[in-house]
C-alpha cells in the first residue's frame, strides 16, 4: 500500500472494559481494520479520563475501577477512514459503550514496511 501526502486520522477513545463477540471492543476494532486493510493501528492505554457520562476513570493503585481509557489511532485515505468510522460506531453501539470518535487532517511524510 502506498500512502503519502494529504491523509485522516481516525481516533477513537473508549473504556477499556467494552466488550463484543467475546473479546474486548479495542481489540474486535484492531482486527476489523486489518481485515479492512487500513495502513496500521495503534492502540494505547490511558491513565485518566471522564467523558459524556461523566465517570471518571483512572489508574490510581488503590482505585477499585480498572476501566482504563483505552485511545485507538488509524491513518488512511480520507473515504477508507470515514467508511471505517462506520464499522466502528456500529461496534460501539453493539458493545453498548460510550465514547468518541474523530478524525484529523494528517499529511504523511513516510509510510514503510520492515525490509525482509
Amino acid at each position: 500500500m502506498v500512502l503519502e501526502g494529504e491523509a485522516k486520522k481516525l481516533k477513537i477513545i473508549l473504556g477499556q472494559d467494552g466488550r463484543v463477540y467475546q473479546r474486548p471492543l479495542y481489540e474486535a476494532i484492531l482486527f476489523a481494520a486489518k481485515k479492512y486493510q487500513l495502513a496500521g493501528v495503534t492502540i494505547t492505554k490511558g491513565i485518566l479520563s471522564y467523558g459524556g457520562d461523566s465517570i471518571e476513570h483512572n489508574a490510581k493503585v488503590f482505585d477499585i475501577s480498572e476501566d482504563l481509557p483505552i485511545i485507538i489511532e488509524m491513518v488512511d485515505k480520507e473515504e477508507r477512514i470515514y467508511d471505517f468510522a462506520d464499522i466502528v460506531s456500529k461496534l460501539m453501539d453493539k458493545a453498548n459503550v460510550g465514547g468518541i470518535i474523530f478524525t484529523e487532517d494528517v499529511e504523511v511524510i513516510a509510510y514503510k514496511k520492515t525490509k525482509e
